[in-house]
């Protein structure tokens, strides 16, 4: 294939590639971006009794900076922010890498073939081609994985689907007998966690704080997520709104309403109480254009069904706080 050929290849592809990277792989909409994030305190590495709810039980922390038990709130936001930014690839600094080494084989080969460094920059539109090539390859990766994802959350509920809340009826799984690999001796005896009973006052808080830290969320409330979560989740929350900000989006939320909730674990450990519940709920959600105010995903009219594990903290003397967010799997 000639050099000309190889140029106008080149740049077919990256005018298919460059189209598929400008689409924005927007992350799911909603508190949480659909991921399962935060803590259960001593059980964060362990999954939460399945329940009537959600049979399927929950999936693991994606994003998650446990703390000691005996200070559950060590955990600050800049902390977590960092440490998920750290963890997060970048793909251009990735490309930008590929590029230059391209370029340097180039340079190279030319140098071994006597025509100079710069010699060799004349095979450049094939390198570039290839790494196009790489680059269209890699966004359609990307976008089949959103679309799964996607394929994987609740269906939209049904019109006429009854709204009325069930009790949070499940058997409460003792803590204590979930301790395995937890540590050892008279640390791990210091910690124990210890099952505890809950009133309705504790489930009417759980329901109250599912409205309230979604309103929050959706107007951009910093000062309302502080109060209802850990800082642990607040640095979550902050991050993925500020997120939404450099990509000129807002995300919003409305019509929470709880369908059915069952307990599936609460326990006591150093100076907090947790409560793990199991949530269906429904809402409408959209992310909209903060320019234009156009839906850029999902969709201002439909309700969507939900369902997830809340892990809720309470420190000595204090209100419960939103601790974690898992995935019903």
């Amino acid at each position: 294939m000639s050099l000309i050929s190889l140029a106008h290849r080149g740049r077919a592809v990256a005018l298919v590639a460059g189209a598929l990277l400008l689409v924005p792989l927007v992350a799911e909409a909603r508190p949480g971006g659909g991921r399962s994030s935060g803590s259960r305190g001593s059980f964060t590495n362990s999954a939460p009794p399945s329940t009537n709810t959600t049979p399927g039980g929950a999936q693991t922390f994606q994003r998650s900076a446990p703390s000691s038990p005996a200070s559950p709130s060590m955990a600050g936001p800049s902390a977590a922010g960092a440490a998920a930014q750290a963890a997060r690839p970048s793909f251009a600094r990735n490309m930008m890498m590929g590029i230059g080494a391209g370029l340097l084989g180039a340079g190279l080969f030319g140098m071994l073939s006597g025509s100079g460094f710069f010699g060799g920059l004349a095979s450049l539109a094939g390198v570039l081609g290839f790494l196009l090539q790489l680059a269209l390859i890699a966004g359609i990766v990307m976008l089949a994985i959103r679309f799964f994802r996607r394929r994987s959350e609740p269906q939209l509920a049904s019109a006429g689907a009854p709204y009325a809340r069930q009790g949070y009826d499940a058997p409460q799984q003792q803590p204590a007998a979930r301790m395995g690999g937890f540590g050892g001796g008279a640390a791990a005896a210091a910690v124990q966690p210890q099952p505890i009973e809950l009133s309705g006052e504790d489930f009417n808080a759980f329901e109250r704080l599912l409205g309230e830290v979604n309103t929050a969320y959706s107007n951009e409330d910093e000062a309302g997520l502080r109060q209802r979560t850990t800082p642990e989740m607040f640095g979550y929350f902050d991050e993925d709104l500020s997120d939404n900000a450099r990509r000129g989006v807002v995300d919003r939320v409305s019509d929470v309403k709880l369908l059915q909730g069952d307990l599936s674990q609460a326990w006591h450990e150093g100076n907090a109480d947790y409560a793990t519940v199991a949530m269906r709920f429904s809402l409408i959600n959209a992310l909209y254009d903060r320019k234009s105010g156009n839906v850029v995903e999902g969709s201002a009219t439909q309700t969507q069904e939900v369902s997830e594990y809340w892990t809720f903290l309470r420190e000595r003397g204090a209100a419960w706080k939103l601790s974690g967010i898992q995935q019903a799997a």
